[in-house]
């Protein structure tokens, strides 16, 4: 089970450094609740398609943060993720844009889906 639920953050970032907007929506529930890095809160994937096909245009993608995703199955239909965000700005790394991203995938009859997603930037107190 853990298994597809990596796999699906593995297409996060395949579909995000594809500049796949619809394929990134797609990842998550119809009516998922997303917060983005500057704290901008989305509500659904219709809203989520049309923010990050604007913000594919930029180059900024995705990147292996170098560590595990951290998974908690709560129940066989829902699991909470942490993982490392790493970015690149034209091809370059950007230690500036680290950050921590929290998710909440469920078991749909499509298969697992994101219904929330939390980036927050990485900074000291």
């Amino acid at each position: 089970m853990s298994a597809e639920i990596i796999r699906l953050t593995e297409r996060m970032t395949e579909t995000w450094n594809a500049g796949d907007a619809a394929g990134y929506a797609g990842l998550f529930t119809g009516d998922a609740d997303y917060i983005t890095y500057f704290g901008l809160r989305l509500k659904g994937r219709e809203a989520i398609e049309e923010v990050h096909r604007k913000l594919f245009e930029t180059p900024i993608k995705l990147a292996d943060s170098g560590q595990e995703p951290q998974v908690r199955q709560l129940t066989d239909d829902v699991a909470v993720l942490v993982i490392g965000g790493a970015s690149t700005v034209n091809g370059e790394p950007d230690p500036s844009r680290a950050s921590v991203i929290t998710l909440t995938a469920l078991r749909t009859p499509e298969g697992w889906r994101f219904a929330s997603f939390q980036n927050t930037r990485v900074s000291r107190p």
